[in-house]
């Protein structure tokens, strides 16, 4: 049959990984079934999802149990019981779901029968009063249909076992969620994240996850396949904090901000979570990634120039639009911070100046701890060291040695070119939505302040960025932060 439940409902949602690759391994399941997820109730919100190669189907409930074994003994009387079949909630149930599943037990089939009285009777009461034609499949034909007619729901949506009783109750009493981040770095990259979080390890109080093998510092967890691995995986990047309240546990992966599936994936499994953003002009950020291509000796950057990526066509060969998509996808920053703000509200999220950063770090961190709330207060000012040849800023360390960023850090560019700098980077669209911002005077279409019921915005002029000078958007924010997003004409 290919079909198994845990004892007592543990194991498979929380996930418990170890059930899964056991019942791979010894019994080859392929299919399981739960009501915990994403919760019990309301039991119309249960769904599908499919981990480590089994399907997992919405099991609903009957209420028959162990104990329920004789009709006059019935919780409530027999009449609960016969309320819930001849139109009542276990009718509705199968009214209202295209596939039911439900666990019954041996012993509802012993004593009053109750299992074969509850189902032919809900059976016939189905068919007299209704024109649905009730059908049965096997266990792994019937997992096949459900995720025919449900694909949206192969892909969990893992959440914190621990806001959930009932899930903390079944869940591993080995395990923990102390060790989930209180705050995420979400890019996008070339903007200042590896900076940003060299100085944040410097705090007593702030833990990085432990290095990936394959990507570094990044975890790229809530962006990637990674995701799929489940949150014990995730988990395991992490140390145990020895205080839950001061530690502040924190990850870096800079292909966040531009994730189409980040956004909603931290919010289910880390809903109160800070978010901390770094922008700079996003003509600058571009140029900075194809050179940063051509330091790794990507093809079609070392065979096109920059103009010819950003001004590539759709039907330029396919290696020259995708670096032109990763050039200026994520700059594309009004869009992206829209997203995240669908699933976290404003006062959540810190949009860092990544200029400001580079020229006045320790400034920078005095916010960044103000939004964080992290104690004890780390003085950055004494903790930092301009080194004249590198030419950023760096830890100082004891006997007046330093410690900076790799080689591969600020890196010197030729400047970019003229035809170039008059390329339109924004899609049309979000110009128009941009300048239309401006033109009235409200922040809606752009960024909600942070704790404020409306922003204004206050135009002026900034620096050249394109042929013509563009308007820059300065938001205040509720603790006198300022966004700017730039405009391109």
């Amino acid at each position: 049959m290919g079909y198994a439940v845990a004892p007592h409902h543990s194991g498979v949602y929380p996930v418990h990984v170890q059930l899964y690759e056991a019942w791979k391994k010894v019994w080859n399941i392929r299919i399981t079934s739960t009501e915990e997820y994403p919760h019990l109730k309301p039991a119309r919100y249960r769904r599908g999802f499919i981990h480590k190669n089994i399907m997992v189907l919405p099991r609903q409930t009957c209420g028959l149990f162990t104990h329920t074994i004789f009709y006059k003994e019935y919780p409530g009387g027999p009449k609960e019981l016969d309320k819930s079949i001849q139109g009542g909630e276990l009718f509705f149930t199968v009214v209202l779901n295209p596939i039911s599943i439900f666990m019954t037990h041996l012993s509802n089939y012993g004593n009053d029968r109750l299992g074969l009285y509850t189902f032919v009777n809900l059976a016939n009461f189905v068919q007299s009063w209704t024109n649905l034609r009730l059908q049965t499949l096997p266990p792994v034909q019937l997992a096949h249909k459900y995720f025919e007619l449900f694909p949206d729901q192969k892909d969990p949506l893992w959440q914190n076992p621990c806001d959930d009783k009932r899930h903390r109750d079944i869940w591993s009493k080995e395990k923990t969620c102390d060790r989930l981040p209180k705050f995420l770095v979400i890019g996008p990259q070339k903007t200042g994240t590896t900076a940003l979080y060299l100085f944040l390890v410097m705090h007593p109080s702030i833990l990085s996850n432990s290095p990936s093998p394959k990507t570094f510092e990044e975890v790229q967890f809530f962006n990637r396949n990674n995701y799929h691995r489940g949150i014990d995986w995730y988990m395991d990047f992490f140390p145990v904090p020895s205080n839950v309240t001061t530690d502040f546990l924190f990850e870096k992966s800079a292909n966040y901000f531009h994730s189409e599936e980040a956004p909603k994936r931290a919010a289910s499994l880390v809903p109160k979570a800070k978010i901390i953003t770094i922008l700079i002009d996003p003509s600058d950020r571009a140029y900075s990634w194809y050179q940063h291509q051509r330091s790794h000796e990507d093809p079609a950057a070392l065979r096109f120039s920059f103009y010819e990526v950003i001004s590539a066509g759709p039907r330029a060969p396919s290696e020259l639009r995708a670096l032109q998509k990763r050039c200026l996808v994520p700059g594309w920053y009004a869009s992206h911070i829209e997203r995240w703000l669908v699933y976290f509200p404003p006062f959540q999220l810190l949009i860092i100046d990544g200029q400001q950063l580079r020229t006045d770090p320790a400034t920078v961190m005095d916010e960044v701890q103000k939004f964080l709330g992290v104690s004890p207060h780390y003085n950055y000012s004494e903790a930092l060291t301009f080194d004249s040849h590198k030419g950023f800023w760096c830890q100082l360390l004891e006997e007046g040695k330093t410690k900076c960023l790799g080689k591969s850090k600020g890196r010197k560019y030729p400047p970019m070119d003229p035809d170039s700098i008059s390329v339109q980077l924004l899609p049309r669209a979000q110009r128009g939505t941009l300048q239309a911002a401006a033109q009235t005077g409200t922040a809606s279409a752009i960024l909600a302040e942070a704790g404020a019921a409306e922003t204004e915005i206050a135009l002026s002029e900034s620096r050249s960025i394109s042929v013509e000078r563009s308007p820059l958007l300065e938001l205040p924010g509720a603790t006198k932060r300022w966004f700017k997003i730039y405009l391109f004409k």
